[in-house]
């Protein structure tokens, strides 16, 4: 893997000419654009995508910061950045164009779920973003239009269809960092990831010409899925130069990053050994000498206090670091954007919501379950944390056992709580984005302060392609650019 990442500084050339993040300048394509193998480009596109976002962790109120206001602990963000357009989306689209020169239909369909995953979190971000102009920069366009984002959800549904219908076993698939060249794990990511899309999409009857829940039934009944951890879509990292853990090193987390209560009393509550494995003891308790099993060791800040009274927690010696195998260990746990335990909870939902039929109960179970063997295996010397635990008797606890004939209000907090247990440094800011379309879990906020709907624009945008920006403003937002107006996929 070492010597792959060293090659990918080629595929990097691609997007060096475009690092100012503005549509203008990274839709410009050099006349003189070397061919580049697209197993190199693959490798660039998918360490890129696959890597741990921490920001979410405050935001969705799992960590909380001690020196000083952060702002997505806070709700207080501003602007974004398009920066995913030359980083990811310039490359992915290198990768098919050169995968089209060798016909490799399998470069071309994996090229076209990395254009799918990457819009569709762009425009969970900002709502309308530029689409069928975005990075056409070789056909002239460097001030692209905007799509309206149910033209983006719907675009990208049928690339994903498109893409289920190229993958084959007979094109090889070289320098893939995910699936080592398995192209029936990269079929099973695919349509996975379409039914993430459409369980987003709960709020809409329609999204284009797809009826939400026919499609959803449609893919969950005649496509390949997920079946196991072993299909999960994620990075494993390695001790090598542009390879370690995201967050290996990371100075914040080795002295101001603690737990947030909420986040840790979900497992304190349900005595669920998970905790173990994300936080450490509270100074107070190892002094006390008490066992790293013993839950009454643990505690969070509160993320709506003010960071100076969390701050004063830790001269009390009674609050939580983020366990330090985070920021410790080079390889530590995979990064997903797609595991198989968040497919099953996908599938509780849909079930839950009469979607599909069968038992949500069942897959609500298999999703837990999955979590569990997911830190059993990649968590260093597991049995410190998980010895004499029986996950079946964990299921029959009052607060974790499922029950189908529940209203559905019911059912969805307890798919989404456990959901969100599951999201520790996983799949990016997904626990984010499922609070704000369900509600669950409820979210603790500041008095008079309300969770963010979105992102704003980048500044580059009002600089370099201002009047797409305005349009894309008016049709949206009635002109303003908010993180407090709602985009479609919310209405």
């Amino acid at each position: 893997m070492k010597n792959i990442i060293k090659s990918i500084f080629v595929a990097g050339l691609l997007a060096l000419t475009s690092c100012e993040s503005n549509l203008d300048t990274i839709n410009e394509n050099p006349n003189d654009q070397a061919s580049v193998d697209p197993k190199v480009l693959l490798t660039y596109v998918s360490s890129n995508a696959f890597q741990v976002n921490g920001d979410n962790m405050y935001a969705s109120r799992m960590m909380i910061g001690t020196d000083g206001e952060n702002v997505y602990q806070y709700l207080k963000w501003g602007d974004a950045s398009f920066d995913t357009y030359p980083n990811g989306l310039l490359n992915t689209v290198k990768m098919m164009q050169e995968a089209e020169k060798i016909n490799n239909k399998n470069y071309q369909a994996i090229g076209k779920f990395f254009r799918a995953y990457y819009f569709f979190n762009l425009s969970l971000k900002f709502g309308s973003i530029p689409y069928t102009e975005g990075v056409k920069g070789e056909s002239g366009i460097t001030q692209p239009k905007y799509d309206s984002q149910e033209t983006v959800m719907a675009g990208i549904l049928s690339e994903l269809k498109d893409a289920n219908d190229l993958i084959n076993s007979n094109d090889k698939i070289e320098g893939d960092i995910i699936y080592n060249g398995d192209a029936t794990k990269w079929k099973k990511l695919i349509n996975s990831f379409r039914l993430k899309i459409l369980i987003t999409m709960s709020k809409k009857t329609t999204v284009g010409n797809y009826n939400v829940a026919t499609e959803f039934a449609s893919v969950a009944g005649s496509q390949p899925l997920m079946t196991s951890i072993t299909d999960n879509g994620e990075l494993k990292f390695a001790d090598a130069a542009d390879s370690r853990y995201s967050m290996f090193n990371n100075s914040g987390y080795g002295s101001s990053l603690y737990m947030a209560n909420y986040f840790i009393n979900l497992f304190k509550d349900r005595q669920d050994p998970r905790l173990f494995t994300f936080a450490a003891q509270t100074t107070g308790a190892k002094e006390a000498g008490k066992p790293i099993t013993d839950f009454s060791g643990y505690n969070g800040g509160n993320p709506i206090s003010p960071y100076s009274d969390n701050a004063a927690l830790i001269t009390a010696k009674n609050i939580s670091k983020v366990n330090d195998r985070f920021y410790k260990d080079p390889t530590n746990e995979p990064s997903s954007v797609l595991s198989y335990s968040e497919l099953e909870f996908i599938l509780a939902e849909a079930t839950a919501r009469g979607w599909i039929s069968g038992s949500a109960k069942t897959h609500y179970d298999n999703a837990i379950k999955a979590s569990f063997t997911f830190y059993q295996t990649y968590v260093k010397n597991p049995g410190q944390y998980f010895t004499g635990f029986n996950v079946n008797n964990y299921l029959a606890t009052p607060l974790v056992v499922y029950d189908n004939s529940a209203t559905l209000s019911a059912q969805l907090e307890k798919i989404m709580t456990q959901k969100y247990m599951t999201m520790f440094h996983q799949s990016q800011w997904t626990s984010y984005y499922d609070y704000l379309r369900t509600g669950y879990p409820n979210f603790p906020l500041q008095t008079g302060v309300s969770a963010p709907f979105r992102f704003r624009y980048p500044q580059s945008e009002y600089n370099y392609n201002n009047s797409n920006l305005k349009a894309a403003l008016a049709s949206q937002y009635g002109g303003n650019d908010n993180i407090n107006s709602k985009p479609w996929w919310l209405q």
